[in-house]
This record gives structure tokens, sequence and C-alpha cells, in this order.
């Protein structure tokens, strides 16, 4: 099945929830009258999608019958087209002919792995009762709020530490918008010497080359899972034919990562000029960002900053910087910011950066980095490749970012050095474990990256170190877990996750995610055959949900026997 205007990553989407697509029908002319108002002189291309999906759902509090059919005449595309697409994705409501538009306010409750043990589930039984029918009670795959368990979002307001009394009082007084305060702006970066490298850099003080070896020195690698040496990327696609394009991953969709949201939160100007280094060193005509829908208050900052930006640009000729908007979905990222009718190609399967960037799949050479990775660039290029170089234990180089919740004193990003082990992120950067709870295991890796017993907290951690235990680091998003915690338990979690972020395209991860969420939950398990389910998953699934799907129930076999006797 081939669906040209979906995302990349969205491509063959079938999620449970789907309905029925609607019959081809006319144009209400009311619905006509308020899209295009809506909608103004604002292109009609077809990448734009999910932007004025946004528009409509954000103005109407749902999306009509009406509204879709006009908007997909207003586009020049299929209804089908449109209907996928807007039934794909957890934030937008497709309302039929004849049903009754959702309430007005929505509250989210987070049931993440860490919001779970914060006591999420307790909010979401009783929170419907307590707010009454005007409002609805939504639980949420993850909300990136990991350090803030148990957190919710009511309207587009977040709620960190959410209680009965803290989620009343917000809907109560009407609370329902986040506005970002607290960075660094424009004005206040530069002031602080933002941008004189990219300035240097453009007029020729530093060289392409230059700082690309100083990169290739420094050991950055891609910080958003998949590791692949900054450097070298850029070698490669700037060796490519031009035009070249770039897209910035700020999903964060894995379970238990928050680290760029905190990072964006703070300084969104050093990631931007980190940026924008790399499109002046690898010679890139257009960036796109995509952030995830959950970051409402970070899209408000995203905007406000680089309309400043392109009143009053650091360097002539800047390139193109559009942010894209996403709506609620796991299966995401680089590739979603991106659009088809620029690359023209169709029908591809999900894959995992570096691998797009280097080989094209867009039409274009394509430089993909999570937004850390960039955050990165203007420190090292400042200080040397020694200075990042220079940190790391147990034989590894460099820093990381790690994501760190669950059952420690003081959850948050926390900066160490790339290989330290997680006893050591506990004692030295966590304040310990919580009082009355004793260190049981953790997750390295976030929802995908495996369950390890306490007993294997000397593990470095880093890229390759986990693998031969059937877990890796990912994007460094570290779940605790104590003595009053199971593994189990947190296996459950992870697989009912994956089993609503499955997209549906390949029959293995679909069928399998469910299958093994089924036999997970029963008292007893069939280890028999989730033996045979993971390696049917990880060999034929055709994106790494699938693949990775099975990490956290092999390793609960594996390493925790003992909660399955």
């Amino acid at each position: 099945m081939n669906h040209p205007v979906i995302p990349i990553a969205l491509q063959g989407a079938s999620r449970q929830r789907k309905r029925e697509a609607p019959k081809g029908r006319r144009v209400d002319p009311q619905a006509l009258q308020e899209v295009r108002e809506l909608l103004g002189e604002s292109s009609r291309q077809r990448d734009l999608l999910i932007e004025h999906l946004h528009k409509i759902q954000d103005r109407f509090g749902c999306l009509s019958s009406a509204h879709l059919a006009v908007l997909a005449q207003e586009m020049r595309l299929a209804q089908s087209e449109v209907y996928e697409v807007a039934t794909f994705y957890h934030h937008f409501d497709v309302v039929k002919e004849g049903e009754a538009a959702p309430a007005a306010l929505t509250v989210r409750v987070c049931s993440g792995l860490s919001c779970e043990m914060a006591g999420a589930s307790a909010l979401l039984e009783r929170l419907p009762a307590i707010l009454g029918r005007e409002v609805r009670v939504l639980a949420a795959p993850c909300i990136g709020r990991c350090e803030q368990a148990p957190a919710a979002v009511v309207g587009q307001n977040p709620v960190p530490y959410a209680s009965e009394q803290a989620i009343v009082a917000a809907v109560a007084a009407g609370h329902i918008k986040h506005e970002p305060a607290g960075y660094a702006g424009y004005d206040e970066y530069k002031a602080q010497g933002g941008y004189a490298l990219l300035r240097a850099c453009v007029d020729g003080q530093r060289s392409a080359d230059d700082v690309i070896a100083t990169l290739e020195a420094s050991s950055l690698r891609g910080l958003g899972g998949a590791g692949f040496p900054t450097g070298r990327k850029w070698r490669i696609v700037r060796a490519e034919t031009g035009p070249r394009l770039m897209a910035i991953n700020l999903d964060e969709g894995e379970p238990g990562t928050f680290k760029d949201r905190v990072y964006l939160e703070r300084d969104p100007h050093r990631f931007i000029e980190g940026a924008l280094i790399a499109a002046w060193a690898v010679g890139i005509e257009s960036i796109y960002i995509y952030l995830r829908d959950e970051y409402h208050g970070c899209r408000t900052l995203l905007e406000q900053e680089l309309g400043r930006l392109r009143a009053d640009p650091p360097i002539p000729n800047m390139p193109q910087i559009e942010l894209r908007r996403g709506a609620g979905a796991y299966i995401c990222g680089e590739e979603s910011a991106m659009i088809e009718s620029i690359e023209g190609k169709r029908g591809m399967p999900r894959l995992r950066p570096p691998y797009v960037a280097q080989v094209g799949l867009f039409g274009r050479p394509t430089l993909e980095h999570n937004f850390e990775t960039l955050h990165w660039v203007r420190e090292i290029l400042e200080k040397g490749a020694d200075w990042f170089a220079g940190h790391g234990r147990n034989g590894r180089r460099g820093l990381r970012s790690f994501s760190v919740s669950g059952r420690v004193r003081e959850p948050g990003v926390k900066l160490a050095p790339a290989g330290i082990t997680v006893r050591e992120l506990i004692d030295e950067y966590c304040g310990g474990m919580l009082d009355g709870h004793a260190f049981y295991g953790y997750l390295p890796g976030g929802a995908s990256g495996g369950i390890l017993p306490a007993s294997m907290g000397d593990i470095p951690l880093d890229f390759d170190t986990l693998q031969p235990y059937g877990c890796f680091i990912g994007s460094a998003a570290v779940v605790i877990l104590s003595d009053q915690d199971s593994a189990t338990a947190a296996a459950r979690n992870t697989l009912r996750f994956f089993k609503d972020e499955s997209c549906g395209q390949c029959t293995p991860c679909r069928a399998g995610t469910a299958k093994a969420l089924a036999i997970i939950e029963q008292p007893r398990w069939d280890t028999a055959l989730l033996a045979e389910l993971s390696q049917l998953m990880r060999d034929a699934s055709i994106c790494g949900l699938g693949q990775a799907a099975p990490n956290p129930f092999d390793c609960v076999i594996k390493y925790f026997p003992q909660e399955l006797a």
C-alpha cells in the first residue's frame, strides 16, 4: 500500500485505533469558508498536511468530516490520504458525521514507566470522576517529563509532580497554555558571545575541513541513539552533490528521555548556532526541525527565537529553517521533518539514522542530527577536541547527557563522563536511591534498551558496551528500579507502549507486540513462545520498534528468573 502524502516513517500506517475511511463527498460551503479563512494565504503544498491539520484541530477542537473533505480539496489530495494521516496520530480527534465532538478540554496523564511508578495509574483512575464530563482524561504514552513524575498536561500546559489538587487547580484557573520563561534569548545569547563562532566560520577564519577534523578528533557521536561519528557524517554528506538538506530530530519520543527538552528550555540558540555551523560546513540549503507535539512550550520558544533570528540574521544568506510539528507518535524523527514533495521518494521503509543521510533516500543528500549533537558543536570548536574527548571513564571518551528517572533522590539530566557505571551515576550524580529503596535494576536505554539487574550495575554506559548483554544505551535514558518494583511490571509497561505505538505496517511488529503483551500479562509466561516471537520480530520487522520491542521481556527471562518462578 502506497501513501505518498504520509511521512516516510508513517507509510502504510494502520494503527489499531484507525477506523474505516469515509467515502468521497462534496464539500460543505460553511466548512469551505472556515478552512480557507483559517489557512489564509499559506501554501497548500502536500508536505504541510500535518501543519494544516493542527490548525483545524486547535481552532475547532477536533477534525470533522466536513473540514477534512475541504482540506483534501484545498491540498489536492485524496480524502483517504488526509484521513489516514489524521487518524494515525494521538493528538488529532477525527469526528464523523453524527458523532459528538470531544470535551473542550483534555487532561493527559503520562502512563510511561517512571510516571506509573510514581502513581500515575491512581490519577487516571480518580480524575474522571473529579473533573466531570466537561474534561476528557486520557493516558498519554509519554510526554517527555520523566524527571517530574508523575507528569500531566492540562490542555497544552504541563503539570509536573502532578497531584489531583494541582490538576484540578490548573483546570479551574484555565491554565491550559505553556508560556516559556527563564531561557537565554537571542539578545542575551549574542551578548555572551553567541554566533561569533558562526561568523568566524563564514568570514573564512575557520575552514570547513578544520572544523570537521576537530569534530572527528573529539569523538562526538550521534546522541539520539545511533551513535554515528558526527565529523564523519558531515564529511560524507559534504562530498555528495548538492543541493543538500538537514533534518533535525527533536522528537525525543523514547520513554525515559527528556535531555533535549531540558537543554532547549535553557539555551535554544546554542543548538541553533550548531545547526548553522553544520549547514555552513556541509553546504546545507534548508534545515527542517521536527519537534514532538508534547513540547508545546518549546514550540512557542522556538517560533519566537527563530523569528528574531530571521529578522536580524547573524550571517548573510542564512539557510532557511523550518519548524515542523509532530502530533503524538513514536515512529517519527528526522525523516518526518522532511517532505516527500521535495524528495520524490515513496514507499520506503523506516530506517534509522545515519543510514538515510548517507545514502540519500530522500533524493537529496540529507544530513540528519539529533538536537543534542548540535548542542555540543560550538563548545567543542571553542574549547578543542581534546576538551570533549578528555572526559570519560573505563576507556571511553567524551560526555553523555543521561536522562535519569525512577527511584533516585535527584532525577534529571546528568552530564557525566561516557563509560560511567549506573552505580556511579546514582551515587555521584543523583544523590543516591530514595529513602527506603534499594537498587534493584535499571533500564539503560529507555523502553527499548532492555532491563538489567543491580548485580550488573558496573557495566560502563556507552555505545557498544551493553550489546553483549542484549541491551543498548540509545539516547541514554536511564530508569532506576528499586526493590519495591519488579522487572516484569516494567516489561509490561514498555510492551503496552510498543503495542500502541506500532504503526502496523508490518505484521511481525503489529501482531508480535500484541501477542507478546498478552503473554506477559498472564501470571505465568510461556517463555518458549516468547522466544519464538522475539526471534521472528527481530528478523522480520522492518524498523527498529519491532526489532527492539522484545528486549524488555527477553531481559526479564534472562536476568530476573526469580520473578517468573
